[in-house]
């Protein structure tokens, strides 16, 4: 605003004029204090924003803990968690790494706990009774198509979560039987994981939610006569007495193949043509908040399997090359909707072809 004084005004008049200049300007500097004033009652320190935002993650995640002093050592735990996510992420903006991660539900939990509750593979080397894999035949096809998804030909259920239970095991195992079946009989039904968890157990070198191996639990199926639909038997997450019913059996197997050791050429065989494939991986801390694209990790190892999944396709992307396809079971707000790219064709990565087979029917 201008306000112009003509100096032919009487004394009077120029009085005036001077005065309301003087009112205008307090008037500034009076809303510039009261912004100033608001301002710094708004002001969040550092410790505010992440106090802020601990709380929605517990309200997203329904996280609950018994103590204060409990939920302080959570909220370090993410705040760390994001802070590597972050440093990580700025790395995937720049090219300089094929993947990304993002914030979900396991951010509060350190890598020894997450080890312990979400992982739980067993690799058997001697594994007994379980010893009675058929040899894996390699299909003779002039060529195979560039990008297999087996979601597409309605042989693989939904994303499924073993929550906190080293379990991931059983989840392979019926994911591949689901696969199996559903391509036999043309109807695909959920196979119950908690079966094999209470079932399943020390006869066949297994430890329920403590872990266990794939192929143990195709030798019990076969054995057992059958397992159970999820339906009839639905998941617990804990370890319970066995309560398999011969009424409820909704599939069975003949025996398991097991891939030829850290061969990918022969995974690629068996999962262009066979179904989806029960593998191992090693699986190391970035594994766990992975978001998107083609995961390859150099701290990744070839012969330390540690978790489990379920392989259901194979392609390759326009920025990561070529990738596996898995299926994961620890829900659909972990990586791609459950699911993950896996680096294929670079040295076997996270040892993915080094313990993978299937159940025939």
């Amino acid at each position: 605003m201008l306000l112009h004084c003509n100096i032919s005004l009487s004394l009077p008049k120029i009085i005036k004029c001077i005065f309301l200049l003087y009112l205008i300007r307090m008037q500034s500097i009076i809303l510039l204090l009261c912004v100033m004033t608001v301002a710094a009652r708004h002001e969040f320190t550092f410790e505010d924003v992440i106090h802020e935002e601990w709380e929605d993650f517990k309200l997203q995640f329904d996280k609950q803990f018994k103590s204060m002093t409990e939920d302080r050592q959570h909220m370090g735990i993410y705040a760390l968690n994001k802070y590597k996510i972050a440093k990580h992420n700025e790395m995937y903006e720049k090219g300089k790494c094929s993947y990304k991660l993002k914030v979900n539900k396991y951010c509060d939990m350190l890598e020894p706990e997450f080890n312990k509750k979400m992982k739980g593979f067993i690799y058997r080397r001697d594994p007994g009774a379980a010893n009675h894999s058929k040899p894996f035949r390699t299909p003779i096809l002039a060529d195979y198509p560039a990008m297999v998804d087996w979601r597409q030909r309605g042989v693989v259920t939904d994303v499924k979560d073993q929550k906190q239970c080293g379990s991931c095991w059983a989840f392979s195992a019926t994911g591949a039987l689901e696969g199996q079946t559903a391509i036999k009989n043309k109807r695909l039904v959920s196979l119950s994981e908690q079966n094999l968890i209470d079932c399943c157990t020390s006869k066949y070198d297994n430890n329920g939610c403590s872990g266990g191996w794939m192929n143990s639990a195709f030798q019990y199926i076969k054995d057992n006569g059958g397992i159970s639909a999820e339906a009839a038997y639905p998941y617990q997450a804990d370890q319970q007495q066995c309560r398999y019913n011969p009424r409820n059996s909704a599939a069975t197997c003949t025996g398991y193949v097991s891939i030829p050791q850290g061969d990918e050429g022969k995974l690629m065989d068996a999962v262009a043509t066979i179904g989806p494939i029960a593998v191992a991986i090693d699986a190391p801390s970035t594994f766990h908040q992975y978001a998107e694209g083609v995961y390859y990790e150099p701290a990744c190892k070839t012969n330390s399997p540690n978790h489990a999944v379920l392989v259901v396709g194979y392609g390759t992307d326009p920025q990561g090359g070529d990738y596996w396809l898995a299926k994961n079971s620890w829900g659909k707000s972990w990586g791609i909707d459950g699911y993950i790219k896996m680096a294929r064709n670079r040295g076997n990565h996270c040892g993915i072809a080094s313990v993978a087979s299937y159940p025939t029917v």
